[in-house]
């Protein structure tokens, strides 16, 4: 009798934990739907090219954060961003030809296809993100992105810290385990999902393996 209430809980366990998981690649799709991403494209990788690409994030995110930084849902950024496309290619501009640079300067806003990224403590399943995309010269060198919605860009401006994470991770976005953590807004910007489904179902197993022997 003891073993079937120990088998029965243990069924039970793994379907909770599998619909947790569940759960959780929903919210992983989702999140793609509730931001916006700022991506800064260099000329080229050289080390005038890189440097330039900074200047130019520094200055447009200098201008756009009185206009940014309180926004309080994605329809507001975004409606924002499209007023001020004209405007961002111009700093972009004015910043190139301060530096002496004679680069084409193209701003783009719309959907975008990237990998999945870790953004400082963040993971980013990969998808199609609305992003604002401010291209430099030929673009063919390293880009430089932050998040713009929500605003954690002026985050790290007023920190003095900047998220430059180039690299593309192989992720699967429904076996992330450990201390990464999801980015959620669900209208909370600061929200955070601790992803530990894996560790949990894991567990649950050992747990419920080591009381069928001892039971048995």
């Amino acid at each position: 009798m003891k073993n079937k209430i120990l088998a029965l809980a243990l069924i039970i366990s793994i379907i909770c934990l599998l619909n947790l998981n569940s759960n959780s690649q929903e919210a992983y799709m989702d999140i793609k739907d509730e931001i916006i991403r700022l991506h800064v494209k260099a000329n080229s990788d050289t080390k005038e090219d890189q440097a330039l690409k900074l200047k130019v994030r520094d200055k447009i995110l200098e201008e756009t954060k009185p206009l940014l930084e309180n926004s309080k849902s994605i329809q507001e950024t975004r409606s924002i961003v499209e007023k001020n496309i004209a405007s961002i290619k111009s700093i972009a501009q004015q910043v190139v030809k301060e530096e002496g640079k004679e680069y084409d300067i193209d701003v783009y806003f719309g959907k975008e296809n990237f990998p999945t990224r870790k953004y400082g403590e963040l993971v980013l399943p990969a998808g199609e993100y609305e992003t604002l995309l401010v291209t430099i010269g030929e673009g063919k060198g390293q880009n430089w992105w932050c998040v713009m919605f929500p605003p954690l860009c002026f985050v790290e401006m007023n920190h003095g810290i900047a998220a430059n994470v180039e690299e593309d991770l192989s992720i699967d976005v429904a076996n992330v385990d450990g201390d990464s953590n999801l980015l959620l807004t669900d209208n909370n910007p600061s929200f955070i999902l601790k992803s530990k489904i894996v560790e949990l179902l894991e567990r649950t197993k050992l747990y419920m393996a080591t009381r069928f022997a001892l039971w048995n």
